[in-house]
Order: C-alpha cells, then structure tokens, then sequence
C-alpha cells in the first residue's frame, strides 16, 4: 500500500497489475467523503491511499523495489505486509445485519430473518450499487415509505442504485414502481435484487427518462442536491397533483435552497435529520 499523491489513480493501478496484482482498492487517506460519483468518473479523495493485493506464493524479494520505481516511490514509502486468506466475498456478513426502519419495513441480507411477525421484509445482499440502508440517506427514505399509505400507489424510484426504495415501496403496497438511473451496474442490481424479492412483474427499469410514465402518485429521488435542483421542473412535473415527494442525498446547510427549488409545485418540509443529512418531502399542490 501507498499514498498517490499526485500521482495518477490508471497509471499506478496498472503498474500494480502489471507486476502481478490480483486486485486494487483505493481508500480514504484523511477521512474525507466522497459523494455518489457519474457515470464513469473515477472520483477520489485528495488523499488517497492504493492498496495492491498480491498471490504471497509468487511475492520475490525484487517485488517491492521494482514496483517501488514503476510508481516513482522511494522503496521504503511503500508498506507491505501478510493478509491471511479468507473467504473475501463473504466478508461483508460479519458486519452486514438485518436493519428496521419504521414500523415494519426491514431490509436484510439473505442469510437472516427478522423475527418480528408483521415484518415487511426487502432481501437485499451489498452489491455495487448504492443503496442498502446503512446510509443515512437511504434509511430516512425507507422510514418515510414505510410511514406512507402506498396501497395502489404508482411510483418513481429516481436515482434508484440498488433499487431498494422501489422495490421496499412494492413489498409495503404500491401497485407499480419504475426505476431509473444513467449507472448501467444500478439498472442490472435493480432488476436482479426485484427477482430475488419476487416483484419484478411489478417493477420496470428504465436507462432512459423518456421511459417513466408522465404521471405518478409517489416520487422519490435519492440524488444529490444539485442535481435535484437541476432536474426540479423533470421530478416535480412526473408528480400528479396531490401525489407525494420525497427527496434526500441532500446536506444541511443545502435544505433551503432544494426547498425554494421546488416551493413553485410543492409544499416541502424537512422529514428527517440525520448526521449531516436531511430528506425533504411533501405534496404537489394543484
């Protein structure tokens, strides 16, 4: 492992795998967040740390100085060390547990049950989409579906990663969900994780905007806020008059100024805050 620096992010990578690397992660060197990139962009921390995987049986010992001088590092600024072997794509299961928001609304992974009897259960197994309720973001978005009446609702799950308000949404009632997102991996997560919840008769996905219907009852966008303000005559107009908004992936200090976006079709007020973010709802007026 190594900090880049300035170096850049493909060219270290590939001299990583060039001298042998199975696998290259990049990791926050300053606790610093990073937010939900586009698609295609490799977005980093301005401190980023490299760490290169390598087979222990076919390490030499002109490893490190000769990936050392391929990244333009003095030998001794490069740290090496023993990983044992372990089932790596289980790991996630030692940390990743069942999760309640609301009243009844769950989403666990598949090796779990919650035990409460009128649970409202979304299987959901991390993935690389966005979207599996440890976020803030996306928890105050599943307590507020799960406090809403969605019985015979339409909706749009804007933004949607893995799916998961979309499909939440259908398992607590709603008639019909379309899901939209410009990730490709969100699109394949989406219709995968509405299989394995057994609602995807219900649920369409759409890698184009044209594809939504002109008109829903509920619409949630889990974005960032100046995308939201961006796209706020897009979201508020697929809103029939009466239906209900949802928005988050919002900061504090951005609430007044997603509010005033959307005040000319919505009355819109905070629904939660929880560490440095906020989720906004509420109705298009007629």
């Amino acid at each position: 492992s190594f900090d880049l620096d300035w170096r850049g992010p493909e060219a270290a990578e590939a001299a990583c795998f060039d001298h042998g690397a199975l696998a290259v992660t990049y990791s926050d060197a300053s606790d610093e967040p990073v937010l939900e990139p586009g698609p295609g962009e490799m977005r980093l921390w301005n401190r980023t740390r490299l760490q290169a995987l390598f087979d222990a049986q076919r390490v030499v010992p002109e490893l490190i100085p000769a990936l050392a001088a391929a990244v333009g590092l003095a030998a001794e600024h490069l740290q090496a060390r023993a990983v044992a072997d372990r089932i790596w794509e289980r790991e996630w299961l030692r940390d990743f547990h069942a999760m309640s928001f609301g009243r009844r609304l769950w989403v666990s992974p598949k090796h779990e049950s919650p035990e409460a009897p009128d649970a409202v259960v979304v299987r959901l197994d991390p993935g690389l989409a966005f979207g599996t309720g440890t976020h803030a973001t996306t928890a105050m978005c599943l307590t507020w579906l799960d406090g809403e009446d969605l019985e015979d609702r339409i909706i749009i799950d804007f933004g949607c990663g893995s799916g998961v308000l979309a499909i939440a949404a259908l398992k607590l009632g709603a008639r019909r969900a379309f899901a939209f997102d410009i990730d490709p991996q969100a699109l394949i997560a989406t219709r995968d994780n509405a299989m394995e919840n057994e609602v995807a008769d219900r649920l369409t996905v759409c890698g184009d905007v044209d594809a939504l219907p002109a008109s829903c009852d509920v619409l949630a966008a889990n974005i960032l806020a100046g995308t939201l303000i961006e796209l706020r005559r897009e979201l508020a107009g697929r809103l029939r008059s009466g239906g209900r908004l949802l928005l988050s992936g919002i900061l504090a200090a951005q609430q007044l100024e997603v509010t005033e976006a959307f005040q000319q079709w919505c009355d819109m007020g905070r629904f939660a805050h929880r560490d440095e973010w906020v989720a906004l709802s509420g109705s298009k007026r007629s």
